[in-house]
């Protein structure tokens, strides 16, 4: 074997140690070293897998079958042939390679692509040990090579599948999430990723899914021993010892995470939803949105994914982002924004048909430094929701001011149940006062939310998400109860008034609740007599689809309870369900009071005034109406003199208001009570 060591020491070349022969004269030593040669070739020569010995010089001193057959080479050729030509220097395992020659290792592994003959490459583990003289000096570097070509192809394969969309091909959300928190990682994390491709990387070297095998070292290992068979070998490729990835350059640490440069960085996204997709899904069928969510996507690819800079991804179901990783500001967001909603306007050619789509996008652009990936992806979807609710097939880009109005909602949303438990509703009342005697006869209920934190709270504050989150069961049902106890407590003092207490009923109470069931069972709770109690719901609620609330209506107006249609006006105005339902007050809606003013100054025409006038007739004629019907009239909303004596004029029968009173503890509508009566016009 060229390079053999001819010393007296009689040291084996591949295990560089003495052979141990103890006393044995030179025959049974020379005998010994050719048997121990003999092992070593035959291990070389048929080992399955490729083995090369190299000089110091770097260039082949011997390679086995196996590793020319890798490379597309006869093995004699390969004598004398620098390594680099068959695998490409890098700088780190370079430097380890020199450390290993130089004997400061025993062995490192590392994945590199080999050149074969033809000119494509062979992925392989290279496994290079130092083979050292009697002295311990380095002599050789043996190489093991095994070919992990078809499981780099076949773990290429699995990550593009676990990083992109099975259906529009286009990178999916584990993919676009990679990418984002890459953004505001350690600096040069995404740099020195694409750095140590070839080295440590068995996927794409800028895939971030895939786990870096590395520049690894063996040190403190036992000398090769003779290497009596393959197993031996093979043992030996499977030793590895995996160091921490911060010791290898490029890699920043922890305390590393930005630098200067990247303060002004700026990051993007585009974040949209298909309007109205759930429709052709449901009407043409799933194949057909199928189909139509891989046109989309293709328009969306060929329209924007340009460069690494940024990158379109489907986020599932029929919504998609596109994040800007550079943006240049919100200008350039919003530009972009435009260009997805027109470009998805176009009509799509799907399975035989024209399909027309809009979208509806979310836009979010900010500097890296003063956000995170979960506020960008919170807000993004958060101004998505709004377009949704502006009115589709549009853009709006994120609103500080608005995003903490919505943060209140939430936050206000989900404190309802529990404030509810801890007792910090009250109810205030606001007298209805007869307009022809100025006397009280009832008292709206008004509930308030006596918050910890934002103060008192109005109706208009959480009534419509108390609805929205079916809070407003358990919280009406708790105002019915409290206002019919209230009632009886005025009944008790002022038996001869008989003043009524007047409950507003949302239209989830009557489908998400048995309301009558909860109406009889405050009644007879509080001992509250059925005449005294009126119920307002609004003509939505009552002109709701199906039956069930003409039923529960007809229910309630049979225990002898008044039922007041709130806001007469401004709903659908049916008046043909007047002479169909147990309907005994409306309740104008304060808009038309607005109008009642004093007449123009000299007579003078003012548009103003003719509003007024109009005002005017159409509140006569609704009163007049309802009076034909049989039914009274309550007007919202008085703030002075003047309009309380025009509404009296027209034969308005009670109203409500500053002018009278503002909603307060249920003492003052007692104090007004004692008194007899309130200001009139």
């Amino acid at each position: 074997m060229p390079g053999r060591n001819e010393g007296t020491d009689r040291s084996c070349p591949v295990c560089s140690g003495p052979l141990g022969l103890g006393d044995s004269g030179p025959d049974a030593l020379v005998d010994a070293l050719q048997a121990s040669e003999s092992r070593f070739r035959a291990a070389f020569a048929d080992a399955g897998i490729g083995m090369a010995l190299i000089g110091s010089d770097d260039r082949i001193i011997e390679a086995n079958p196996a590793f020319a057959a890798m490379i597309g080479h006869e093995a004699p050729n390969l004598v004398r042939t620098h390594i680099h030509e068959i695998i490409d220097p890098e700088d780190n395992p370079r430097r380890l390679y020199l450390e290993l020659v130089r004997g400061e290792r025993d062995r490192l592994r590392v994945e590199k692509q080999l050149k074969h003959r033809e000119g494509h490459a062979v992925w392989s583990n290279v496994t290079i040990s130092l083979i050292r003289d009697g002295a311990g000096q380095p002599m050789y570097t043996l190489a093991m090579v095994e070919d992990v070509t078809e499981q780099r192809l076949l773990g290429d394969q699995l990550a593009y599948q676990a990083m992109h969309d099975p259906l529009t091909r286009l990178p999916n959300r584990t993919l676009f999430f990679e990418r984002l928190n890459a953004l505001f990682g350690p600096g040069q994390l995404g740099d020195a990723a694409g750095d140590l491709g070839e080295v440590g990387y068995p996927g794409d070297a800028g895939d971030a899914a895939t786990e870096p095998v590395g520049a690894v070292e063996l040190d403190g290992l036992a000398k090769l021993d003779g290497l009596d068979g393959l197993d031996e070998i093979a043992d030996l490729v499977g030793l590895v010892d995996l160091p921490d990835l911060t010791t290898l350059p490029g890699l920043t640490g922890p305390d590393e995470a930005s630098g200067p440069d990247d303060q002004g960085k700026r990051v993007g996204l585009c974040y949209l939803d298909l309007d109205g997709f759930a429709a052709i899904n449901e009407t043409l069928g799933h194949h057909v949105g199928d189909e139509l969510l891989v046109a989309v996507a293709a328009r969306l690819e060929h329209g924007f994914a340009r460069g690494d800079g940024r990158l379109v991804a489907r986020l599932g179901g029929d919504e998609f982002a596109v994040l800007v990783c550079d943006s240049d500001g919100s200008a350039q967001l919003t530009e972009l924004a435009t260009e997805l909603v027109k470009m998805l306007e176009e009509p799509f050619d799907v399975a035989g048909q024209q399909l027309a789509v809009t979208a509806s996008v979310g836009v979010v652009e900010r500097r890296i430094v003063e956000t995170t990936p979960t506020d960008l992806l919170k807000d993004a979807d958060a101004t998505l929701y709004w377009s949704k609710a502006d009115g589709r097939a549009r853009w709006t880009l994120y609103d500080p001011d608005r995003g903490a109005h919505q943060l209140t909602r939430q936050r206000l949303a989900t404190a309802l149940r529990p404030a509810l438990e801890r007792g910090e509703f009250t109810v205030e009342y606001q007298p209805l006062v007869g307009l022809a005697d100025g006397t009280v006869h009832g008292a709206e209920a008004l509930v308030r939310w006596r918050h910890p934190r934002y103060g008192t709270l109005s109706p208009d504050r959480f009534i419509p998400l108390a609805e929205e989150s079916g809070a407003i069961v358990p919280l009406g049902k708790w105002v019915l109860e409290e206002s019919c106890r209230q009632a009886k407590l005025w009944l008790l003092e002022f038996p001869e008034a008989e003043t009524f207490v007047s409950v507003n009923l949302a239209a989830r109470q009557i489908w998400d609740s048995d309301v009558v069931a909860d109406v009889a069972a405050a009644l007879k709770l509080t001992g509250l007599p059925a005449r005294l109690l009126q119920l307002e719901i609004t003509e939505s609620a009552v002109l709701g689809p199906g039956g069930r609330p003409v039923q529960a209506l007809q229910a309630l107006a049979d225990m002898g309870i008044r039922i007041a249609i709130d806001d007469f006006g401004t709903g659908y105005s049916n008046l043909a369900y007047l002479s169909r339902l147990p309907v005994h007050v409306l309740k104008l809606d304060g808009s038309f009071i607005e109008g009642f003013r004093d007449p123009a100054p000299g007579g003078r025409p003012d548009s103003r005034f003719r509003r007024t006038d109009a005002d005017e007739q159409i509140v006569g004629a609704m009163v007049q109406l309802a009076h034909a019907l049989g039914l009274t009239v309550t007007a919202e909303g008085i703030e002075n003199a003047s309009q309380a004596e025009r509404l009296r004029l027209t034969g308005c029968d009670t109203a409500q208001g500053w002018y009278f009173a503002r909603p307060g503890e249920a003492e003052r509508i007692a104090a007004i009570l004692r008194e007899g009566r309130v200001r009139s016009a």
